[in-house]
């Protein structure tokens, strides 16, 4: 039995989709646009978003910013970088839209943030603070809210 041109390209992107995921997951601190992307997949910028937002529920950009905070998180709990110092270790070059982006998926600006984690996080072992400090992304948020109500 035969696979469909229309399904062999389906599988075709999907395997390119995760290829830039997994790049974006390595290279989260580069300087990466969704043009890049698209090159390295061999994909038209349009392409890559449509089909990036129908497999994964978000764009691109919102998955690396994602990823961004996620690590962003991690290195204020740490709490021996500044807010500043930690915009620019994790691939953000502007301060304003880091502190933006943070605040949307956090609740609270990454220097309240810091503050309070120093505090609430103590002694827990780095694994534990990563899984319950999660942001919750744009697919993630209406089952958690699902489960609390």
């Amino acid at each position: 039995m035969s696979s469909s041109p229309l399904s062999a390209q389906r599988l075709s992107d999907l395997v390119r989709l995760r290829r830039v995921r997994d790049r974006i997951d390595r290279e989260y601190a580069q300087p990466l646009d969704v043009e890049a992307l698209a090159r390295g997949a061999h994909m038209s910028a349009g392409h890559l978003s449509r089909q990036f937002r129908l497999a994964y529920g978000e764009s691109p950009y919102s998955y690396l910013m994602t990823r961004r905070i996620e690590r962003a998180m991690a290195l204020l709990r740490r709490g021996d970088l500044s807010v500043t110092e930690v915009c620019f270790a994790v691939g953000c070059s502007s301060l304003g839209t880091f502190s933006s982006r943070f605040t949307e998926l956090v609740g609270v600006p990454p220097s309240v943030y810091r503050r309070q984690a120093t505090r609430t996080m103590a002694g827990l072992p780095s694994c534990v603070a990563k899984r319950v400090t999660r942001p919750i992304r744009n697919r993630e948020a209406p089952a958690i809210g699902g489960l609390l109500a």
